[in-house]
């Protein structure tokens, strides 16, 4: 059985010395999970599923949870275990026949309060039922931004846990959360008014990356890193995010926000914080998300020679994209950061679709070696790689001497690389999907790895002027081909900022063949 097994309940013991050691509440008792949403694309394929992982690993227990779909559609709860089935192909059938009898299916509206009446209702009934004494309610909102408001104003109106009985109320919403600086202040505020900061949870599935999640213990536990990890020692940075496909058939819906908005603005920009924020005073929440505002406020303006804005041909070919469609699908964008740390050293955000390769990775780039007797610069210089996907890595690439066969012996450099490839090194271990680190931190209570008000405001303070100048038609992108590296004019701005690409090497994942 899920949940009482040895592997599960080490599992559940991990996580408990965990939580003490970060000083989170250990809690027992009903929770209520409800997925809003719940017969969309994105319930389906990621909240549910990650959901089912969290009970396979015995992180929610049979008796204590209880999960709610809500959506308009007409469905049966069976109609709702039908559809998530299809999404748990290769997982025990013992487990996911456990797993989808917790779920339950509750049909309404999301702006009137009749439908969250008969929500509130069936979480109520399974409380006193439960008769723990305690009422953890978790809001999955997996429905568009604009809905938001509505949503959570009948969560508050109708379906808040009762205050005579302990635990508490919490509310995950997806991004997009705005368009700029003014939209998504205005939704902050709308949900301000409903909600405390402390139970709202503004969900990016990268922080839930294992790479990403290790970048703190990465700088701030390993020695080696503390004093090169500075403009003394760092030329540039790079974060690149890669795709071979292009909209899929979503042309429509990714017209209305561009690749800066879908990936650059949120992903890659949290991914840039925990790279370039200073060391925070503790691992609690608020002290590591103080740090990364700061950064964020550091960050002076995107100027328009530092960035380059592609769209792939073809991409107009869609019927749902006007044909005067200048959003970008690719944008290579400097930030520089004002600090002592960092002061001279560019940060390229790099993002595209349609691409000749898939990959997320950070590029950290150091400076020439003073007084190089081997004539080794032309091989390229050290590199420190993390790659957040796919096959997850870190590795350095370094210049090495090796003994090359020609007529004679000779001696040559070559770039080789210190590699931790996380598919060999941890062989029998699972790396959990980011959705289920982030909805096991929401159950804990630890927003570590969610967007705090502030950050969020800092964050669209950085693009929205640039953003605006592309609405306007004042930046124009430039036509790339598919399955190409991205415009010309991107490697151009890297090379211009300081990046020296490596020729002839390439990074090979290692396997167990």
């Amino acid at each position: 059985m899920a949940g009482t097994d040895s592997s599960a309940s080490s599992r559940q013991s991990s996580f408990n010395s965990l939580a003490k050691d970060l000083e989170l509440p250990l809690e027992q008792g009903c929770l209520t999970i409800v997925v809003l949403g719940a017969s969309g694309d994105l319930a389906k394929k990621k909240t549910f599923p990650a959901l089912y992982h969290l009970f396979e690993q015995g992180f929610l227990q049979s008796g204590e949870v209880h999960i709610v779909g809500y959506a308009r559609t007409n469905l049966s709860d069976d109609g709702l275990r039908g559809r998530i089935r299809a999404y748990l192909k290769g997982a025990s059938e013992e487990h996911v026949s456990e797993f989808l009898q917790l779920i339950k299916y509750v049909s309404g509206s999301y702006d009137s309060g009749e439908g969250f009446e008969k929500l509130n209702k069936e979480i109520s009934d399974y409380e006193m039922s439960n008769n723990s004494g305690s009422s953890r309610r978790l809001f999955y909102l997996a429905l568009p931004p604009s809905v938001y408001p509505s949503v959570c104003k009948m969560i508050r109106t109708y379906c808040m846990s009762p205050t005579s009985r302990a635990g508490w109320t919490r509310v995950i919403v997806e991004k997009p959360f705005g368009r700029d600086l003014d939209s998504a202040e205005e939704l902050s505020s709308q949900l301000g008014e409903l909600f405390e900061e402390d139970q709202l949870y503004r969900i990016d599935h990268y922080l839930g990356k294992e790479l990403v999640q290790n970048l703190l213990v990465l700088r701030f536990a390993n020695r080696l890193f503390l004093p090169l990890w500075n403009r003394d020692n760092v030329d540039n940075i790079q974060i690149v995010f890669r795709e071979d496909f292009g909209t899929d058939g979503r042309g429509g819906y990714f017209d209305q926000y561009g690749i800066i908005r879908d990936i650059i603005q949120n992903h890659l920009l949290q991914v840039f914080c925990l790279v370039a924020m200073e060391k925070p005073v503790s691992l609690k929440p608020e002290h590591i998300r103080d740090e990364k505002v700061k950064v964020l406020q550091s960050v002076n303006p995107i100027k328009d020679e530092e960035v380059v804005l592609g769209q792939y041909q073809g991409y107009k070919d869609d019927p749902t994209v006007p044909d005067d469609s200048n959003t970008p699908t690719f944008a290579s964008i400097v930030l520089r950061v004002h600090n002592e740390r960092w002061e001279g050293v560019p940060f390229i955000l790099k993002a595209g679709k349609a691409l000749n390769s898939r990959k997320a990775e950070i590029r950290v780039q150091f400076k020439d070696v003073p007084g190089d007797i081997f004539k080794c610069k032309k091989q390229g210089r050290n590199e420190f790689v993390i790659r957040l996907q796919p096959s997850e890595a870190m590795y350095m690439k370094l210049t090495e001497f090796v003994q090359v066969k020609k007529p004679g012996l000779e001696m040559a450099t070559e770039q080789s690389e210190l590699d931790l490839s996380y598919g060999m090194r941890y062989q029998d271990v699972k790396i959990p999907e980011a959705y289920e680190r982030l909805i096991l931190d929401t159950i804990r209570g630890d927003q570590q790895h969610f967007v705090r008000r502030d950050e969020l405001k800092a964050a669209w303070q950085i693009f929205t002027p640039l953003l605006h100048d592309i609405d306007a038609g004042k930046l124009k992108a430039v036509s790339y081909k598919p399955g190409s590296r991205g415009p010309k004019e991107a490697d151009e701005l890297s090379e211009k900022v300081g990046y020296m690409q490596t020729h002839g090497y390439i990074w090979i994942p290692p396997t167990l063949a």
